[in-house]
This record gives C-alpha cells, structure tokens and sequence, in this order.
C-alpha cells in the first residue's frame, strides 16, 4: 500500500425515530447525542460518540450490538443522532481506522491508538460536526 488520499462528503442528520432513512450503502458513519428542537425542526449535536464502516450502513445501525453503549453517553432529553459518508468497499476500512484513530471516540476501541495502514489523507465535507475535515494519519 502507499500514501493515499481520500474524499468523503457526510450527509446527515438523521435522529433516531428517522434512522430507517441512513442510506442502504456502503460507507462510514458517525453516531452523536443530540438535543432536538420540534419547534424549528432543528438538531444540537452534544457529542460525537462512534465512528463505523458498513456494505450496508442503514442495516448495519439499525441492529447494531453497540446501540446500548451509545445510548449511555445520552443526557437527560437527548436522543442518537446519525450522518452517513458514502465509500466503496476497498478502502472503506482504511477510511475508518484514520477517522477513529484522529477522533478517537469514546465507544471505540479498535485503531484508537495505533493505525495500521501507509499515509492516509482525509478530506471531509459535508455535516462533519465534531470532525476535523482534513487530517493526514501515519502508520504507527
């Protein structure tokens, strides 16, 4: 492998009752707390909580065996909250590990603090709330 560099543009944000709507394709996701304000249809993103790689993001979060660990982080009146960056499947992994081992969030515990892979180069764009938009990652 060598240096490479990535585009990933985030959509988002889908809350938990709208989560069916995370698209049914391969990418990375990030999962937040959120406060919800009904009158001007808005979300306040609290807190960036996880960071995964999915074929299949919406299936992947909507059965997810960390979903109790999430909802841990939430405060009183906060619901999950998701954003969606679509990338194929041969480097998706890779993508992952550089946005988990730069964020470091507290549900993860796989590449927090080692990253296995030659230079990678991160350019984000989109709802990347809490995301640093462009990082470059060594291996370790």
């Amino acid at each position: 492998m060598a240096a490479q560099e990535f585009s990933i543009e985030f959509d988002g944000y889908w809350r938990e009752p709208n989560k069916s709507k995370v698209p049914n394709k391969s990418g990375i996701y990030c999962v937040y707390t959120c406060s919800y304000n009904s009158n001007n249809k808005t979300v306040d993103l609290k807190k960036l909580v996880y960071i995964g790689e999915s074929a299949d993001v919406g299936s992947r979060i909507s059965n997810h065996e960390h979903q109790s660990d999430w909802e841990k982080h939430l405060n009183n009146g906060e619901q999950l909250c998701y954003t969606f960056g679509e990338i194929g499947s041969t480097y998706r992994e890779r993508c992952e590990a550089a946005m988990i081992f730069k964020h470091n969030p507290p549900v993860n515990d796989k590449t927090t603090s080692s990253f296995p892979y030659d230079q990678t180069t991160l350019k984000l764009s989109g709802k990347t709330a809490f995301l640093v938009c462009n990082f470059t990652v060594n291996r370790t």
